[in-house]
Parts: structure tokens; sequence; C-alpha cells
């Protein structure tokens, strides 16, 4: 990917260095699993943390990676220009894009949703509309799903910006409504069809990217579809556990994340990737 020299994004937040509170880690725990259901359930979990005191969690300062800090600055370049796209996007759409924050981070993080560590990888809060990012998942990509290259990172953030968009456009809350009055195998089919449209959004912004800045270089939508492959909901499920259970998906086969992708980088329109239409979704999904 061609990024070197090009515009960073001013709303990244560096936490990385800095430790969260011992108290929440060790008091904390059952509160952190509470959290993570609800957070899987599609639920806010803010009324569960409104009385802590994040400022209070600060911890000592932990050394940086210096081989990170080429990773940093290539996040802000992403960053940027997910927000190059989106604005022109949402003003087509008679919008405004507010621009959301990407807080990198090391080990552990608090935030709006709660207590978050690197092994959740990059997530995004609607609570406070922030992308959180440890570099380390990056790591993890490449070694443990034998995904590398800079456009497979690209890919992954460009995924969880695409959950701000949904939060932007109120998506993610009549999403978050329906799970409720459903059933866990429905709630579990919204959240697969709400990371989808996350992944096709991804290639939205790929396409708009490439056609006015040129961004992409031979082998960069290989990089991000062996991504998408490799964290397929089928695909860990069998690495992990040896066997397959469709109807506890969340996030997707390897094939819809795949194809969803393409779909948003081959069309570049947004009004194109509403995987809550049945027949679209029936369409474009493979089964």
């Amino acid at each position: 990917m061609r990024w070197k020299g090009r515009r960073e994004s001013t709303n990244v937040e560096d936490r990385r260095g800095i430790s969260a509170g011992k108290g929440l880690l060790g008091g904390g725990m059952g509160l952190l699993i509470v959290i993570g259901l609800v957070m899987c359930m599609g639920g806010d979990p803010t009324p569960l943390i409104q009385n802590i005191d994040l400022g209070a969690l600060g911890g000592q300062d932990a050394p940086l990676n210096p081989r990170q800090e080429e990773q940093a600055q290539f996040i802000a370049v992403v960053l940027a220009d997910t927000e190059d796209v989106w604005k022109v996007l949402f003003r087509q759409m008679g919008r405004t894009y507010v621009e959301p924050k990407l807080v990198l981070f090391s080990g552990r993080v608090t935030s709006a949703c709660g207590f978050a560590s690197a092994a959740m990888g990059p997530f995004y809060c609607p609570g406070d509309g922030k992308v959180y990012v440890d570099l380390s998942f990056f790591d993890q990509l490449e070694r443990r799903f034998n995904a590398p290259g800079d456009f497979a990172q690209a890919y992954v953030l460009m995924h969880e910006i695409g959950h701000h968009v949904q939060n932007l456009l109120g998506v993610s809350e009549k999403v978050t409504r329906l799970q409720q009055r459903g059933s866990r195998a429905q709630a579990n089919e919204l959240s697969v069809r709400l990371e989808l449209q996350a992944d096709f959004y991804a290639g939205v912004v790929a396409h708009h990217a490439q056609r006015t800045k040129g961004i992409l270089e031979p082998g960069d939508i290989e990089e991000a579809i062996r991504a998408a492959e490799a964290i397929g909901d089928d695909t860990l499920q069998r690495q992990t556990q040896g066997r397959v259970v469709p109807d506890s998906f969340t996030h997707g086969t390897s094939a819809q994340r795949m194809a969803w992708f393409m779909r948003g980088y081959r069309t570049g329109d947004p009004s194109a990737g509403n995987t809550f239409d049945d027949a679209l979704f029936r369409s474009v999904t493979p089964r």
C-alpha cells in the first residue's frame, strides 16, 4: 500500500505505555465479564460503568515498542483516508460525517464500553465514538492468522470505522433494539449482518481511496481477502474447537466476509450494502 508521505489524521489518541488500573483488573473481573456479554448481545453497557471513575484508572508508564512506531504512522494515514472518503460520501447523502477518535493502547484499556484487553482485538465503542487498537494485534494477524501485509491491517481498521458509520446512520441502534426483542439465534444473525456491512463499508473506502489517491499496490486486495478469510467464524471455530456451529456465528463465514468486502470494493456505493435485505443478502452471500 502506498502510504508514506501522505496525510496523517490528527484524531489519534496515543495511550500506549499507560496501563489500566490494577483495581479494575483484580476487583472488577465480574463486571468485565458482564460488560462483555452485554456487548456481544448488542446491548449498551454504559449504565454498568457510568459510576466508574475512569480517570482514576491510569497506571504506570510502560516502555513502548519502537518497532510499532511506523505502524502507528501507518494507522494514522489509513484513518485519514477513511475521513476523506466518508466526508464526501456523507455530504452526498446530505449528512455531516463526524470523525471518530482512534485510541492506540498497549495491553489493557478503559473506554465508555468498559475495560478491555488486547486479546479482544481492535474494537469500536459506540458509547464514546472511538476505535481502540493495540498494535500487537497486527503481529497476531500475520503470525497466528497467516494474513500478512499492510493492506490486511488497513482492512481491519476500515472495518472498525465501518461500525462508526453504522452508529452515525442509526443502524447500530436499530439492530440493538431488534436483538433485545429476539432470541439468541436471531441476535446472532443480526450481529452477522452488522459485521458484514462493516466489511462492505471497508471495501467502499478501499474503492474511493484507490480512485482518488491511487493507494493500492499489486497484491493489496489479496491481502485484505486473506485477512477476511482468516477471521471468518467458520474458520476460527474449525481451528479452535474442531467443528463449526453456524447458529453461534456473530461475524459471518470466511466466504461471506470476502464476498461483502469485494462488493463494497467493486461498487463503491454505500447504498448497495444493505446486508439486512434478505434478497440482496442471499444474492451476495455464499451459502
